[in-house]
């Protein structure tokens, strides 16, 4: 066990300096390439893995698993001999000696000698107490298996919120050039129609439904330059990185979807693998030992002690002699409560009684996890069909509104008409996107929903 922990602490301080190194490494690459120093290209792959190690509340639940690691050598070393060692020494005062009630009194030293001292060792050894030791060394083991499995949940959490706040962010910069796009078709527009009012082709009403369209496009730009921000300073905090880092996302939307028949082995695995039910695995184990440990308290134990010191004066013999001397011994103790007959039967049947209720548990953690991986499948083969739908409007409300700017330009449509067409098209793109980052961040809860995030 000591082996084991120490190498595995070796491997996480490994990791975490190598994507250190290599942040700091495609750090000075971005620098050499003419990057600002305050942004950073990272793909969603590298900001997951580097949330996984850097973030603060994985970092905490690490300390957590060390600390049980610890607590589990302490059960471990429980099961040592116990070994004390004592000294004392006392300078007693004169001995009054009262005859007659306290009329008469006579002093003299105390005999054999006003000293005494005592120098020596004990050691006792539990040989047998009803599996109280191995019961304590199994809740210490289930105990750090649930460290473990709780700093995966929490790795895997954090992996899941970088996941969707990078994929946020993907999206934000996806829209920012569509409404760039649409803030230069409301300038060209706009100027068009003036040139139309000057030659008294358009009323004045066109210019000013024009020049609010172009206001709102503005506002809109503004708007999501500021969600960029925020949620860049999101995607920082997940990832601890200073506040004055900016991300810039390698990877798009649009970039490679899981078929969904990949996803079928996640679902067949997720009733073991998932973070949720392994935890109810161990709590029950947890449980169980507790039983045992409480059950050990009906039982006899047997121990083996022993003792040896110097000691001064010799009160062995009588009268007392004025002489030091060393002695020891060697025995074997044995105990049994009765009253534990009584004490104990409740306590045991209200720890059996938890493992059950943790028993209902797990299958009730189990009945959720196997009902919310479905519904993430369910819903990615749905964002799936809406992704195809999306580009199919993207393409249909780009031609449309080809044709009705074509049409008015000839006034043969209304401003009306093309404003309505161009916020189509605006919204088919927006859709378009959201639907995409939508059935990555699907996939990614089913990932996590199966222990494999």
């Amino acid at each position: 066990m000591d082996r084991y922990s120490l190498n595995k602490r070796e491997v996480i301080v490994f990791i975490t300096i190598l994507l250190a190194t290599l942040f700091l490494l495609k750090f000075n690459l971005a620098s050499a390439q003419g990057i600002s120093s305050n942004q950073y290209k990272l793909s969603l792959s590298e900001a997951i893995q580097y949330a996984k190690s850097q973030n603060k509340w994985v970092q905490a639940a690490i300390t957590a698993e060390n600390a049980a690691g610890e607590d589990l050598k302490d059960a471990y070393n429980a099961a040592l001999p116990s070994v004390n060692a004592s000294a004392s020494y006392q300078r007693f005062s004169d001995l009054s000696l009262f005859t007659n009630g306290l009329e008469q009194s006579t002093t003299g030293p105390r005999k054999p000698t006003p000293n005494a001292a005592a120098l020596g060792l004990d050691a006792l050894f539990n040989i047998y107490s009803g599996g109280r030791q191995r019961a304590m060394q199994s809740e210490q083991e289930a105990r750090l298996k649930l460290a473990e499995l709780n700093t995966q949940d929490q790795a895997g959490y954090i992996a899941l919120q970088t996941a969707a706040q990078y994929l946020e962010l993907v999206r934000l910069n996806d829209l920012h050039k569509f409404i760039q796009d649409q803030l230069k078709r409301a300038q060209t527009r706009l100027g068009n129609i003036n040139s139309l009012y000057r030659n008294q082709k358009v009323t004045r009403s066109d210019v000013l439904r024009a020049e609010v369209m172009l206001s709102n496009v503005e506002l809109t730009l503004q708007q999501n330059e500021n969600d960029i921000i925020i949620a860049n300073q999101k995607l920082n905090v997940l990832m601890n990185l200073p506040d004055s880092v900016s991300i810039l996302p390698t990877d798009s939307a649009g970039m490679p979807k899981p078929e969904t028949t990949a996803l079928l082995p996640l679902l067949e695995e997720t009733g073991d693998d998932s973070y949720a039910i392994q935890k109810s695995s161990q709590n029950i184990q947890v449980q169980r030992a507790r039983v045992r440990s409480i059950q050990s308290y009906s039982m006899p134990s047997l121990s083996f002690y022993t003792a040896y010191g110097l000691n001064y004066p010799n009160y062995l013999f009588f009268p007392p002699i004025d002489q030091a001397y060393t002695i020891g011994f060697v025995g074997l103790r044995a105990q049994y409560g009765i009253s534990s007959l009584y004490h104990n039967k409740s306590k045991i049947a209200a720890s059996q009684l938890r493992v059950q209720e943790l028993q209902l548990q797990q299958q009730a953690v189990g009945d959720n996890v196997r009902t919310e991986a479905n519904a993430h499948y369910i819903k990615y083969i749905e964002a799936l069909n809406r992704i195809m739908v999306n580009e199919r409007s993207v393409a249909q409300a780009q031609e449309n509104y080809r044709i009705v700017s074509t049409k008015y330009f000839n006034q043969l449509a209304l401003l009306t008409d093309l404003l309505d067409a161009d916020s189509l098209y605006q919204e088919s793109r927006f859709d378009l996107i959201r639907a995409q980052t939508d059935a990555l961040a699907i996939y990614y809860r089913l990932l996590y929903t199966s222990g494999k995030l």
